[in-house]
């Protein structure tokens, strides 16, 4: 019994072996998608933090107003915080043209303990040095120094020093390539949503780094400071927050009102790239749930079409004594192995996925090393959900076809009626229809549920596709967003297109199978191939032109939420020609599916087709 029930479950693998590929292709691209788009945000959080710590970054700026602080100031803070977790310096902005600004840092660079700088280029500066600094690493908005370049700093009108850049440095404090605000900007500056936005402010041309003997009449104006049990807090966490407001009114008390307090939650860079990587966590939550549904809505699908498909063998299992919970367990195991199989698979496709956006935020951030890792919350939530709902499904949808006596289940199911369509009530379209368009009218109304499966699956696939190029359109032609963003909204498109791809061949193979005694009969009746694949590919055309129209008002919604979650952008800029690419995307993909699948229809086995109780 054991080794003929093996058997069977085998057989049942081998020849439903493209809907079980159908099936591990849909669940693995809505599992990359969803945990490579969940991820980058926990990846980029975690590396940020384990760079701030690597280079001992000061978890307070505390500017004086009044030109610096005093010696008793500076050593009560001291005691507070411990003498080796506070450093002074001095810092402030030079005007070198119009919304543009030069950074100079006073530091003791021999000694600096805080906020390390990286050496890029060039070399160190010794006591030998005279009038030496470094300068930022160039990006897309700094100013390029070289090393060994000469530069005139004008501190005062009638007070100029000359100094050598001897090397080039990165700040762990400056991550933004799209232009950090200068210290002469109002202290209320929000971040920027859109490049506009971020040129109206004065910006830095470059940033210096300058012994403190370069200018020996510099005050100590400003204290770097580093909390001593730094390891007891997330830069991310509520608790490491509430640490840090509370230390804000603790050195108020104790340096006076005439202090700025610059944290790591006012610092530009990191509040801009911590932004864009919540505003891809954001999106990844409302996409994640769409992708769930149209997974299991195909899935559903699938394993109950092939669950009819084997009425006849279940019959013959149960004529065989074998009981109906066995009997379903053989569709709950090739189920459980789809959704394993691509589940799988989607944890490396996410993977890909992550590592390509944390790229693509290099293009707009000077990111520290990356260790992409899938975060296993969105990975085991999404492919848990799916498995729990679809293996409950087949389970009781099974078990419900199992317990029918085997004589019904011999019996096969008759054939839908055929009806008026709504189209029929209009004469003036009907009669103008040609007849391959009437019966393709019919066929595709006639089997509602079908028609609904494709209709609802084309309608959010096009939807995807509409928030994903809505997306883009903002970021390329609006000047919003970020190339996190613009990465993120090509994702979206390119998920969105296959998924529609693996949805209509999963759905139009199911067709097919259903149909196979219909495309028999129009062999025997003399059609051609190509005539046979048109009548076929005619309702799955008509059927994608519907699913697209409801797609429209779908990707309105989910474009409208995904600007709400950002916090730019609005449907109504949406390019023209943005509109009219959405129907030519899936399109696309669907025409290259029905050409994929037209071996499988001139394939067609006229005898046992016809043979077939089906």
């Amino acid at each position: 019994m054991v080794k003929t029930y093996l058997k069977t479950v085998r057989r049942m693998f081998k020849k439903h072996l493209i809907r079980l590929l159908s099936l591990i292709g849909i669940v693995l691209i809505s599992i990359g998608f969803i945990s490579g788009i969940g991820s980058p945000t926990d990846m980029i959080k975690d590396s940020i933090e384990n760079y701030y710590t690597k280079q001992n970054v000061s978890d307070f700026i505390v500017k004086s107003k009044t030109g610096g602080f005093t010696d008793e100031q500076i050593s009560a803070v001291k005691n507070r915080y411990g003498e080796n977790n506070v450093e002074t310096g001095m810092s402030l902005d030079i005007q070198t043209g119009e919304k543009r600004s030069l950074r100079l840092y006073f530091l003791d660079l021999e000694n600096t303990g805080i906020n390390k700088l990286e050496l890029i280029e060039g070399e160190r500066i010794t006591l030998d040095d005279e009038n030496c600094v470094y300068a930022e690493v160039k990006d897309n908005v700094i100013k390029g120094y070289s090393v060994g370049d000469k530069v005139e700093i004008e501190l005062a009108p009638e007070y100029k020093i000359n100094v050598t850049i001897k090397g080039i440095v990165r700040s762990p404090l400056t991550f933004g390539k799209d232009g950090e605000p200068s210290y002469n900007n109002p202290e209320d500056i929000e971040i920027p949503d859109n490049l506009s936005d971020i040129n109206k402010l004065d910006l830095l041309e470059n940033i210096l780094y300058c012994p403190t003997d370069v200018c020996a009449i510099m005050p100590k104006g400003d204290l770097y400071i580093k909390e001593g049990n730094r390891e007891l807090f997330h830069s991310f966490s509520s608790g490491y927050e509430k640490y840090i407001d509370e230390e804000k009114t603790e050195l108020t008390k104790l340096l006076g009102e005439d202090i700025r307090i610059i944290t790591l939650y006012d610092n530009y860079s990191f509040k801009s790239i911590i932004a864009s990587a919540d505003k891809v966590r954001g999106i990844g939550n409302i996409l994640m749930v769409i992708f769930i549904a149209v997974t299991l809505l195909v899935v559903l699908s699938s394993m109950m079409r092939l669950m009819e498909e084997e009425r006849s063998q279940i019959a013959c299992l149960k004529t065989l004594g074998y009981g109906s919970i066995s009997i379903v367990l053989r569709y709950v195991f090739f189920a459980l192995v789809a959704l394993a199989v691509g589940g799988c698979i989607g944890f490396f496709v996410g993977h890909g996925v992550s590592w390509l956006i944390c790229i693509v935020f290099g293009y707009g951030h000077v990111m520290p090393p990356i260790s992409v890792v899938v975060n296993p919350s969105y990975y085991f939530i999404s492919l848990g959900a799916i498995i729990a709902v679809t293996l409950i499904a087949v389970f009781s949808i099974g078990m419900r076809l199992a317990n029918n006596y085997p004589a019904d289940l011999l019996r096969p199911k008759p054939p839908k009626k055929g009806g008026r369509i709504l189209l029929e009530r209009i004469p003036f379209i009907w009669k103008r229809l040609s007849f391959k368009y009437k019966s393709s009218m019919r066929n595709v109304f006639r089997y509602k549920t079908r028609f609904f499966m494709l209709l609802v699956s084309v309608a959010v696939s096009t939807g995807l596709v509409f928030a994903g190029l809505a997306l883009l359109d903002m970021c390329l032609f609006g000047d919003f967003g970020s190339p996190a963003i613009i990465g993120i909204a090509l994702v979206i498109v390119a998920f969105a297109g296959l998924l529609t791809a693996v949805v209509i061949n999963t759905l139009t193979t199911i067709n097919i199978s259903e149909r196979e005694r219909e495309i028999a009969t129009l062999m025997v009746l003399g059609y051609h191939d190509g005539e046979i694949c048109g009548y076929i590919y005619r309702e799955i055309y008509i059927s994608t032109f519907f699913g697209i129209l409801l797609g429209y008002p779908v990707g309105i919604g989910l474009a409208t939420l995904v600007f709400k979650t950002i916090g730019f952008g609005t449907v109504e800029n949406v390019s023209w020609f943005m509109w009219l690419l959405i129907p030519v995307i899936v399109f696309v993909f669907t025409l290259i599916v029905t050409l994929m699948l037209r071996p499988k229809i001139v394939k067609t086995k006229m005898n046992e087709s016809l043979k077939s109780v089906e």
